[in-house]
């Protein structure tokens, strides 16, 4: 039987080409959507909103973090796709018991490559993995060079504000936009407080549209305590997708630095 590594370094043993996958990350799920995959996937996370289609006619089993085991049993998948940081560590472990599951560890868009590439491997789609990973390297080589690069802050949580450190894929997506992300030192997704950021003084602050919802009213209540700091709202899918969405997230990334000017 084929053994296949996972990210983590696990041993993943598939008994044959898997025909009922489930798939517990929403990028993942659009990845698996790319590859033309849409009978074998039979589960997906109420988070996994696109493709439209498969959202409102895939079985749904719970949230990344909060899983409906029962209805996973139900379904008796072959194959589970999750992610290290999306999921958790216990319900992956529970999951393993009883099927192969493959798990992905993206901090880049190197790690990013690798992913597409085992997945498409592993679902045998390789070819179409393969075209994909070749888009976007070149979507991402007509990235405009920056003139400057602004001291950014990326939020991505109100109550208490969370932003975003070095070490994560969102600072990769950051460093890859031309920006300078100014909690570089930080690692995972530190509190930050009104009173840091006003220290900082950010060029721009950027305010993510997931996975909390900021909105023109949340730019109105920091921009009173960051008057010299330009304030915008983000795609946080086109910072935090790590599937075929990336192909399209350098264009987005020109768009938003264009309001800069």
């Amino acid at each position: 039987m084929p053994v296949f590594i996972d990210q983590t370094g696990r041993d993943v043993t598939l008994a044959k080409i898997p025909e009922r996958i489930i798939s517990l990350v929403p990028s993942q799920t659009e990845l698996l959507f790319y590859l033309g995959l849409d009978n074998e996937i039979i589960g997906i996370t109420k988070f996994c909103v696109h493709p439209e289609s498969w959202f409102h006619s895939k079985t749904r089993v719970g949230g990344t973090k909060q899983l409906k085991m029962d209805v996973i049993h139900q379904l008796k998948p072959d194959l589970i796709i999750a992610n290290k940081e999306e999921n958790l560590k216990e319900q992956v472990e529970e999951l393993e018991k009883d099927y192969p599951v493959w798990v992905s560890d993206v901090n880049n868009l190197d790690d990013a490559y690798k992913m597409i590439w085992s997945i498409g491997h592993i679902t045998r789609k390789l070819p179409a993995a393969q075209r994909l990973i070749s888009t976007i390297r070149f979507e991402f080589s007509q990235l405009e060079a920056p003139g400057y690069r602004p001291k950014t802050a990326y939020l991505i949580w109100k109550d208490p504000y969370m932003t975003v450190g070095g070490d994560t894929f969102i600072h990769s997506m950051l460093e890859a936009a031309g920006f300078e992300n100014v909690f570089a030192g930080k690692t995972r997704y530190p509190e930050v407080s009104i009173d840091e950021l006003k220290s900082i003084k950010p060029d721009l602050l950027l305010l993510s549209s997931e996975p909390y919802p900021f909105r023109q009213k949340h730019i109105d209540e920091l921009q009173q305590f960051l008057p010299a700091t330009k304030i915008i709202l983000a795609d946080g899918e086109m910072f935090s997708w790590y599937g075929s969405r990336l192909q399209y997230a350098p264009s987005y990334f020109n768009t938003l630095r264009n309001q800069l000017k």
